[in-house]
């Protein structure tokens, strides 16, 4: 009887969550259908078991920053590979549930969300570290200069999400906090969803599944950076246009 009234409230909990998403307009299909689903179900885990988004963060900052620790300090191999991407993929899915789990509990705080972001940031600032750290202890590189790949990669990543976390909140707009859209809004394009893949933290992650292959690896992770240079140079002209328009009204 405990145990199906437990079920009950994690299933009420999930239904409530349904209904306090954040608009999937700008998402990509891997955010939309994996990774936010996925941080649904452990946001309505964390409410059961009495945690609040703050510790959520926490796990999510734990989780992700095991993997880079793994990156930056075994020598790469498949096992290990699987092993980070394992541990990304969940900081990444708890990284969604803590603000979920703000909603469910009624709205989140500032310093949540400052906490969110600057764990956010660490993360991005870490991995490329952790790369840039392991091709210089373990990798047989074909030139020297792979080592500026790393610190490239790390200036376009954050330049991209302090770029769009700026641009979100200097955006005019009715409600900061509105977690959907209204009833009239045109549905999220599904054709900029799939878009957006390459430039998505979960499709990122994955690249660290090649850690097995050290050429493969490279080259993967030097297109992932070919694509978020091309997205960060379209983004920035697409945000200060936005932010240059007159004020509506």
């Amino acid at each position: 009887m405990v145990q199906a009234t437990e079920a009950d409230a994690f299933g009420t909990a999930l239904r409530r969550l349904q209904g306090a998403q954040k608009t999937a307009k700008g998402v990509s299909l891997y955010s939309r259908y994996l990774n936010r689903p996925l941080g649904g179900v452990f946001a309505a885990a964390a409410y059961r078991a009495g945690l609040g988004p703050n510790q959520v963060t926490l796990l999510s900052a734990g989780c992700s920053f095991a993997g880079v620790a793994g990156v930056a300090l075994v020598r790469p191999s498949w096992a290990l590979g699987a092993a980070v991407w394992a541990a990304l993929f969940v900081g990444f899915a708890l990284d969604s549930a803590d603000g979920q789990l703000a909603r469910l509990r009624g709205g989140g705080s500032p310093a949540g969300e400052w906490l969110d972001h600057v764990v956010d940031c660490a993360k991005i600032t870490g991995l490329h570290s952790a790369v840039l750290i392991s091709f210089y202890r373990f990798a047989e590189l074909p030139h020297p200069s792979w080592l500026l790949l790393p610190l490239g990669f790390q200036l376009v990543a954050v330049l991209i999400f302090f770029g769009g976390l700026l641009t979100d909140k200097l955006r005019p707009r009715p409600d900061r906090r509105a977690a959907a859209p209204p009833p009239d809004a045109a549905p999220p394009s599904t054709l900029r969803a799939v878009a957006l893949l390459p430039v998505d933290h979960g499709v990122f992650c994955a690249v660290f599944l090649l850690l097995g292959a050290p050429g493969l690896f490279r080259a993967g992770y030097a297109a992932l950076f070919a694509c978020y240079a091309l997205f960060l140079a379209a983004f920035a002209v697409k945000w200060f246009r936005e932010l240059s328009a007159p004020p509506p009204g």
